[in-house]
């Protein structure tokens, strides 16, 4: 409800749409291209049980994909939110062996998916509409495809850099 005057014109009321409903998309890659695209079904949260889930699915897709890696070991970047630090996902690690790289909190200059693939895939995906969602996963999908392996292998390659700032920083945050 307003106050308005006697002689003022009509308020427009506008036709209201429905919102897009968020994805929740974890992509795990390396220096050869995406290795898992997990998509959190609609209304789940990421706790540790679901991001162990994650990692199961993640090492069968390395079996699959990469099946070297994991007699090499695989070395896996994660922040330290609380699904990545809980108990449940370091027994996790702890059980297959893998390696956690360090992360400091706070620093998505340190972290490859921010610094160089999520703003790609946003001025990719922006301006578009998606009927449903398996639409955009279709979309996602094949982003992901298409990109060539030399923009995985500079991302990871820039990490390396990024490292050697920082610490020449002595900590600091990294901008470029």
């Amino acid at each position: 409800m307003t106050w308005k005057h006697p002689s003022s014109p009509v308020t427009k009321k506008f036709k209201v749409q429905r919102s897009a409903a968020k994805v929740m998309a974890t992509v795990l890659w390396d220096a050869k291209g995406v290795i898992l695209l997990d998509i959190l079904p609609q209304g789940q949260c990421i706790n540790a049980a679901r991001y162990c889930s994650t990692l199961d699915r993640l090492k069968e897709a390395i079996r699959r994909k990469r099946p070297v890696l994991l007699r090499r070991g695989v070395v896996l970047q994660h922040d330290n939110a609380t699904p990545h630090s809980a108990n449940l996902t370091q027994q996790w690690l702890q059980r297959y062996g893998w390696e956690i790289l360090p992360h400091p909190a706070h620093s998505p200059d340190l972290a490859p998916s921010d610094f160089h693939l999520f703003g790609p895939l946003k001025r990719h995906l922006g301006g578009m509409a998606f009927e449903t969602e398996d639409d955009l996963i279709s979309e996602l999908r094949n982003w992901f495809d298409n990109l060539d392996v030399d923009f995985f292998r500079v991302g990871i390659n820039s990490l390396l850099l990024r490292w050697q700032k920082c610490i020449d920083l002595h900590g600091d945050y990294v901008e470029k």
